[in-house]
């Protein structure tokens, strides 16, 4: 579902910018390495310190930074992964905190504060205010935080209940999956409706 999310509000910043230039990168079927042993400390090691493995770890970073600062807009699709974020999101976000690159070491303040963060979110089941599982769903409160030091502020879309067709048990939930995607879809077209009018 967070492909369907995103494909739309790709599809939407793309009208209301036509001259503009999309960069695409599925981090589910091209996911970002981890860090690990080898290549944790790339990016608190200083160039002539790092290894063969620290260098192609900090080369992909700034890369991955590259990306964020030419973009006007980054759209994240985000499902949730046993209540968390999927690893390749948490790697992803791990490559981009870089001292000096997306954080001011100086002032503690984040660099890519003027960047456009929308993060189209998907759940299975339903975590909202007043639900059994009512704060169950650590990603989106977990990626506010991870990212604070870079600048970057999420706003998120989220649809839930998208598994609701999955088991006859939860067919009672369909119609809430519907309402819940509907609105989903409908704050997306939202999004840069002022641009597309003025373009």
């Amino acid at each position: 579902m967070s492909r369907r999310l995103t494909a739309r509000a790709a599809d939407r910043w793309r009208g209301a910018h036509p001259d503009a230039t999309v960069t695409y990168r599925d981090l589910g079927t091209n996911p970002i390495p981890h860090l690990d042993a080898a290549t944790g400390l790339a990016r608190m090691v200083a160039a002539e310190q790092r290894t063969a493995a620290q260098d192609a770890s900090f080369a992909l970073s700034a890369e991955l930074i590259d990306e964020i600062k030419q973009a006007d807009t980054v759209l994240l699709g985000l499902p949730l992964y046993n209540f968390a974020p999927p690893s390749t999101v948490k790697a992803w976000v791990d490559h981009i905190i870089v001292s000096d690159q997306t954080t001011n070491t100086e002032t503690h303040t984040g660099l890519l504060g003027d960047t456009e963060f929308i993060v189209l979110a998907s759940r299975g089941g339903g975590y909202g205010p007043g639900t059994p599982r009512e704060g169950w769903d650590h990603a989106q409160t977990w990626l506010p935080h991870a990212l604070s030091v870079t600048g970057l502020q999420p706003q998120f879309i989220t649809a839930e209940l998208t598994t609701a067709d999955a088991s006859p048990k939860t067919a009672h939930l369909k119609p809430l999956a519907a309402e819940s995607l509907n609105k989903a879809l409908a704050a997306i077209d939202e999004l840069w409706a002022a641009d597309e009018d003025a373009a």
